[in-house]
C-alpha cells in the first residue's frame, strides 16, 4: 500500500526519474514553455515552484541547491537574473497547465506548462 507516499514513479528508478524532471526544469527555465503529458507536467510544478521561491531569496545556500538541481550554469542564471524578479511580489503560483488534448500515437493526454 502507498498510504501517504506522495508523487508518480513514472516506471523509472529513483535516478532515472530525478533526471527526467532536472532536463524539464531546465527546458521549462530555458525556453519558457513546453509541452508534456498532464502526469508529468503536475509532477513538474512541484519541482521549479520551489527553485524559483529560492531564487528569490538569493542566498548562498539556496544557489547552492539551484545549482545542484538545474545541469547548466545558463539555466541558473536565467532563472536568478531574469525569472525570479519577475515573482519578486507574488507569492506562489508561478506556473500554469493548460491541457492540449490527447496525442495520436499513444493517447496521453498533452499540457503545457509555462510561467504566468
Amino acid at each position: 500500500m502507498r498510504h501517504q507516499k506522495k508523487g508518480k514513479k513514472f516506471g523509472r528508478e529513483s535516478g532515472q526519474r530525478k533526471a527526467l524532471f532536472r532536463s524539464l526544469a531546465e527546458s521549462l527555465i530555458l525556453h519558457g514553455s513546453i509541452v508534456t503529458t498532464t502526469a508529468k507536467a503536475k509532477e513538474l510544478k512541484k519541482v521549479i515552484e520551489p527553485l524559483i521561491t529560492k531564487a528569490k531569496k538569493h542566498g548562498p545556500v539556496d544557489m547552492e541547491i539551484i545549482m545542484k538541481t538545474l545541469y547548466t550554469g545558463k539555466a541558473v542564471t536565467k532563472l536568478v537574473k531574469e525569472i525570479a524578479p519577475r515573482y519578486a511580489e507574488r507569492k506562489g503560483g508561478y506556473t500554469r497547465i493548460v491541457k492540449l488534448g490527447y496525442r495520436t500515437n499513444d493517447s496521453a493526454e498533452t499540457a503545457k506548462i509555462e510561467f504566468v
